[in-house]
């Protein structure tokens, strides 16, 4: 009887010491938008429009200046975000090769160690997600409206607006679907505001007063970079009017190559009442846009503030989402143990160079937003201007939750970076872009960017190369390749190029042969 209460007693006690030490270690809060642009961030400065939400986990946190990706498109990013792996290293270089779930990521690892693992939303990799003890994520780019969401691989159809339903899940997994005496990762994922920009009704006419002044580099005439004046996402020329601009006229006037698609995808998908009231937006701003007869210059900048007002409504959504997650954790005594981080798969071009997208390794593409919040180590109005990475995501959430980074990783933990117990850090980032032919018609290209200084080399059909002086053209407005007085910082990043290149593994005749991939499966003879 004595032996039996001690093997109890004992027991108990170490059962209770390990749930101790499990509730000791951070909950991870992972929220990642969709084509996010840092400038339309308030606390970026940049004075677009206001986010108070996202917002507070700068000004509790850090601000990441200089956060960046390795590859600015949505499946390719998602995938390097897992894996800390650059894409010629995971196997998703582009939006079309399939993702392996096989192989390792940082949500499986953080399991195996004892973490209850969620990822709501977007992620865009087909397959069932590995890693996760649930998820319930839209199928490829998901719809704005009833969207559709595969729970644990099973589908199904839920009525609203989605970046609502996303956070209602995620709150939902929170409170009632989650083990509560276990740490948390929950990667909380928006599709918004990715194209093609549909608001929420109570956004509708949020802006309708403001009239958006375009960037500098608006009307860029692409001296000098070649590949760049080959593109195919400029708001002018190849913004749709109906697919991007919600100008779906009930005559059937205004005829546009995407007309079918936004009407017969995106527009049927809303009910009567929902109808009624995006009509009754709608229907006058088509009148008018109709009345008026824009060309040239007038009809751009139009353009440019249909886009801009529809891209910012999306984004106060997304806001509004952060906010109630940041409320849950504060009510429910979960703030101070709980690692915030918000993020986008790339970043977003808003009328610089005259675009909408991304993929180009030019600043607005190339580099995120990153705010991150951990009152336990992270001192609220922290600033960071070291070149950070998406591929950092992975060894930084093994780091906080303290399990060994794989070899294997390319990316750096930046957890002592962030908490000031260090100031060491990488002097060069890379990156790679690889889907072309393809939309938009941005060409293949690689890189390397330092503090000051970007080489990009352009290929496949093209044989270009820029140099950018960031610190004089931080507009990259210049190329000075081709510059007598470069020549010494154009030798320098040359060889800054070839040892990043050989640091992680790529090659020119890797490139080719995920060229060849490419080829191959779309029937493309070169």
């Amino acid at each position: 009887m004595i032996y039996l209460f001690i093997v109890t007693f004992t027991l108990f006690y170490a059962c209770k010491s390990d749930n101790d030490e499990q509730t000791k270690r951070p909950n991870i809060l992972f929220i990642m938008s969709d084509d996010h642009a840092y400038q339309a961030i308030s606390a970026y400065g940049h004075g677009l429009n206001n986010t108070p939400n996202i917002d507070r986990i700068a000004n509790e946190g850090a601000v990441f200046n200089r956060g960046f990706v390795t590859n600015s498109i949505c499946a390719p990013s998602r995938a390097v975000m897992l894996t800390g792996k650059h894409s010629h290293i995971n196997g998703k270089v582009d939006n079309i090769r399939p993702y392996n779930w096989d192989q390792e990521n940082f949500a499986k690892a953080l399991r195996k160690s004892g973490y209850q693992t969620a990822l709501v939303g977007k992620i865009h990799l087909d397959g069932l997600p590995q890693g996760f003890d649930y998820s319930n994520v839209l199928p490829g780019q998901g719809h704005y409206y009833y969207p559709d969401f595969i729970e644990n691989g099973v589908e199904k159809t839920y009525p609203g607006y989605v970046t609502q339903i996303t956070t209602d899940i995620a709150l939902d997994w929170l409170e009632n679907k989650r083990e509560k005496d276990k740490p948390f990762l929950l990667l909380y994922h928006q599709k918004a505001p990715h194209r093609t920009w549909m608001p929420e009704e109570k956004y509708f006419h949020l802006f309708d007063d403001i009239n958006f002044e375009p960037p500098l580099s608006f009307f860029d005439d692409f001296k000098g970079r070649p590949a760049a004046s080959k593109h195919e996402m400029g708001i002018y020329k190849d913004m749709d009017l109906v697919y991007d601009l919600k100008m779906l006229d009930k005559e059937g006037d205004i005829k546009t190559r995407y007309r079918d698609a936004f009407e017969t995808k995106q527009y049927s998908r809303m009910d009567s009442a929902q109808k009624a009231v995006w009509d009754a937006y709608y229907d006058p701003i088509i009148a008018d846009f109709k009345s008026k007869n824009l060309q040239g210059k007038e009809l751009a900048l139009w353009k440019y503030n249909r886009y801009m007002k529809d891209y910012l409504r999306t984004v106060q959504s997304v806001d509004d989402g952060v906010g109630e997650v940041l409320d849950y954790l504060k009510e429910n005594g979960l703030e101070e143990n709980t690692i915030v981080v918000y993020t986008s798969d790339q970043g977003f071009y808003l009328g610089e160079h005259g675009w909408f997208d991304k993929r180009f390794m030019y600043e607005e593409s190339f580099r995120t937003p990153l705010l991150v919040k951990y009152p336990k180590e992270i001192k609220a109005g922290t600033v960071i201007n070291n070149l950070v990475q998406n591929l950092d995501f992975a060894p930084t959430f093994l780091d906080y939750a303290g399990i060994d980074i794989p070899k294997q990783i390319q990316g750096k933990s930046f957890r002592e970076l962030v908490s000031g117990e260090t100031s060491e850090w990488r002097d060069a980032i890379y990156y790679s872009y690889y889907e072309f032919p393809g939309e938009h018609h941005v060409k293949r290209h690689y890189g390397v960017r330092t503090d000051r200084y970007k080489l990009i080399h352009f290929y496949y059909d093209i044989d270009t190369w820029e140099l950018y002086d960031l610190d004089k053209d931080p507009s990259e407005l210049m190329n000075v390749y081709k510059d007598a007085s470069y020549s010494k910082v154009r030798k320098h990043m040359h060889e800054q190029l070839k040892i990043i290149r050989n640091k992680y593994g790529d090659s020119d005749k890797l490139n080719k042969k995920h060229l060849k991939r490419f080829l191959d499966e779309k029937g493309i003879n070169k």
